[in-house]
């Protein structure tokens, strides 16, 4: 039998979510409850690589097993052996030709950034932090040249494994929550898959345009010169989550993860 699960999780205590040596991933601990409630090695496949300190409002796994649990017995059972910070959501059963990476149609991340002139302190680690004030609209008209099918080679890190750096950016919404000096500000990305730190690299981008440092059409010239050299530092990994993957509705999964239900909207940090 194939299961799917969808899994939320606070990432400020592990070092990502593939697994490593020292165990202190969030693929080490999830397949290591997976494997006491199931009484047997279990080994997962995840929808997309977190990297240290970015959460999870929805990442998707699946995995093959001989073990006959009901679906709600697979949540609450692995819940149980999980630590406080990372939980499932939901299981599923899948058709065996259902592959939580492959399958995907589209994959989302939301960056929450706290504008304020004192760095944050009881949502330390868990959003990003700009001490200068922002443009939205300049934001905006910078995010609006992205979209599309582009080279994102200017924002993609060293060691990315990705076989192509062309990827078609469909969504990219900025919102901002409060008024005065002190605000949140929400940044939505939607695209076919991500290059490893392509969020981060175009935070740093987007920011700096906020706060008037590069005029808006300064981001077209950093996406056309292909070269990482160009764009602004990688960004705070600590108000970056992964909001999940979308599917075919053919899978059954729930409407959170269905690109049809055009999937859960986000609604603030967990």
């Amino acid at each position: 039998m194939r299961l799917a699960l969808g899994i939320r999780y606070n990432g400020q205590a592990y070092d990502g979510w593939q697994s490593q040596p020292s165990g202190r991933t969030v693929q080490d601990k999830l397949e290591a409850a997976l494997s006491k409630f199931a009484d047997q090695p279990i080994r997962t496949l995840c929808a997309g690589r977190t990297d240290a300190g970015v959460h999870a409002l929805m990442q998707v796994v699946h995995f093959d097993t001989a073990v006959k649990r009901e679906p709600f017995s697979w949540m609450r059972g692995t819940n149980r052996f999980l630590p406080d910070d990372i939980a499932v959501q939901w299981a599923h059963p899948v058709p065996d030709e259902f592959h939580c990476r492959a399958s995907a149609l589209a994959r989302r991340y939301v960056y929450v950034l706290s504008q304020s002139p004192v760095r944050p302190s009881l949502d330390s680690g868990r959003v990003g932090w700009s001490m200068h004030p922002l443009d939205g609209d300049a934001m905006r008209a910078a995010a609006a040249l992205l979209i599309g099918q582009h080279d994102f080679s200017s924002f993609r890190a060293s060691a990315c494994q990705a076989r192509s750096p062309v990827k078609d950016l469909r969504r990219i919404e900025i919102t901002r929550v409060g008024s005065g000096e002190r605000c949140r500000w929400h940044f939505e990305f939607e695209a076919d898959a991500f290059l490893h730190h392509m969020i981060r690299n175009l935070m740093g981008c987007l920011v700096r345009i906020g706060r008037g440092d590069e005029r808006p059409e300064w981001i077209s010239e950093v996406l056309e010169a292909r070269s990482r050299k160009i764009a602004a530092p990688t960004f705070s990994a600590d108000g970056l989550y992964f909001m999940g993957p979308l599917y075919d509705a053919k899978w059954g999964l729930p409407d959170e993860a269905t690109l049809q239900a055009g999937g859960a909207p986000y609604d603030g940090p967990p």
